[in-house]
């Protein structure tokens, strides 16, 4: 039997939290999020106008972009209310772990979460993991650096 989810933040809201948009902004919607954690939903992965489709597939490593956006909108979410988030800079990936070679393979929601498990001034340390139902598909650590400027 399938579980409801709760949606806590739509398309449009998220927008407003990270520099994508149009069709790059590929979060659908967020389910749940505290101080140190996000977890969003997209079904992105399935849409033929995907802009990340190359050939008119998705490889599964695009999944860190779906990663980053989930990472960037937990910053804006836990920034200061009402302030403007701070960009950030994907500088390394580590331990990354690709278990499908497609994302647009699988039919179900596309659940991307993201714990932060260190943070800065300066940089942010997150470990991820992009999933379809039971089905893991990618899974890894990423390091953001903080503009100074923003």
């Amino acid at each position: 039997m399938a579980t409801a989810m709760t949606i806590i933040m739509t398309k449009a809201e998220i927008a407003k939290l990270i520099p994508h948009a149009g069709a790059m902004c590929l979060l659908d919607s967020v389910l749940q999020w505290d101080a140190t954690h996000i977890s969003c939903l997209s079904r992105t992965h399935r849409d033929v106008d995907n802009p990340m489709r190359s050939d008119g597939q998705l490889p599964a490593m695009c999944g860190v972009e779906y990663a980053a956006q989930a990472m960037a909108l937990h910053g804006g979410l836990s920034g200061m209310p009402g302030g403007r988030p701070r960009a950030g800079f994907l500088v390394g990936l580590r331990e990354v772990v690709c278990r499908h070679r497609r994302l647009d393979t699988f039919d179900g929601d596309l659940i991307i979460d993201a714990a932060q498990l260190m943070g800065d001034q300066g940089r942010v340390i997150y470990e991820f993991k992009l999933r379809v139902g039971a089905t893991d598909l990618l899974s890894g650590r990423a390091t953001v650096v903080l503009d100074a400027a923003t």
